[in-house]
């Protein structure tokens, strides 16, 4: 089985039906993130059309503003949802330094709830990697998938030390930085993602519709740079994913082919 820990499906569109397909035909266990409230409903709604899809709840920091003076409204849609995700902080791709405040209101909501409820926490980290691991050992969170990892190596070893999980995505295939960084996560912290559908159109400055099995693509890359199998990879990854929700009550459910 593979696993795709960060992915946006309800941004398909028209090609959902594609993607659910190949995701049933790859086996790929895939981690639904969301942006916003009416994402995850929709996330949701997609969810019921697969038992390899799981639905989460998060806000993402482009849309912390919108939810800085709501956050009550947030409180049962993160007691549904499994996991947590997308969260974070970006204050590298946003420049509004208005909405810093708000992005840090709405990610301490989130890291303090995922903590008191014992969710993972999927993290979005743009140049606020440092307070992000501040949060995480402030609310004793445990469990993070860090997304899409680009900052400094100094704070990648400091979360390694915490216990972060890292996911690798499809800019391996064209970032030294990002190959650096492949190389450093040990095999026990190791995930993969594709962030599609919009990874490769923003990698590829085009048109094109990253779909799931682009997933394949990341594993044989990183069984390259490990010296390793995309088999072994392929293992590797389902052997952290079920570690990381092994005994936790909101994913009893799930099988994972192992």
């Amino acid at each position: 089985m593979l696993i795709d820990a960060h992915v946006h499906l309800d941004k398909y569109g028209d090609q959902l039906d594609a993607a659910l397909r190949e995701i049933d035909q790859r086996r790929i266990f895939t981690v639904a993130t969301a942006m916003d409230i009416p994402s995850y409903v929709e996330l949701q709604r997609i969810g019921a059309m697969s038992d390899l899809v799981l639905p989460t709840f998060g806000i993402h920091p482009r849309r912390a503003a919108e939810y800085a003076d709501r956050l009550p409204e947030l409180a049962r849609h993160i007691e549904s949802s499994p996991a947590i995700g997308e969260i974070g902080l970006d204050f590298h791709w946003v420049r509004d330094t208005a909405t810093y405040p708000a992005q840090k209101k709405v990610l301490e909501y989130f890291i303090a709830a995922a903590g008191a409820q014992n969710k993972f926490v999927n993290l979005h980290t743009k140049a606020g990697e440092k307070e992000i691991l501040d949060l995480l050992e402030k609310y004793e969170v445990k469990r993070a998938i860090i997304h899409w990892y680009s900052g400094p190596l100094d704070v990648l070893r400091a979360m390694i030390a915490y216990g972060c999980y890292f996911t690798i995505g499809v800019e391996v295939l064209f970032s030294d930085y990002i190959k650096t960084i492949a190389k450093a996560v040990p095999d026990h912290l190791l995930l993969t993602e594709t962030d599609n559908p919009g990874a490769l159109r923003w990698l590829n400055k085009n048109d094109e519709v990253g779909m799931p099995s682009a997933i394949q693509s990341v594993i044989d890359e990183l069984a390259i740079l490990r010296q390793s199998t995309p088999l072994r990879i392929e293992q590797l990854v389902q052997s952290n994913f079920a570690r990381l929700i092994s005994s936790d009550p909101w994913l009893r459910g799930i099988k994972l082919d192992l």
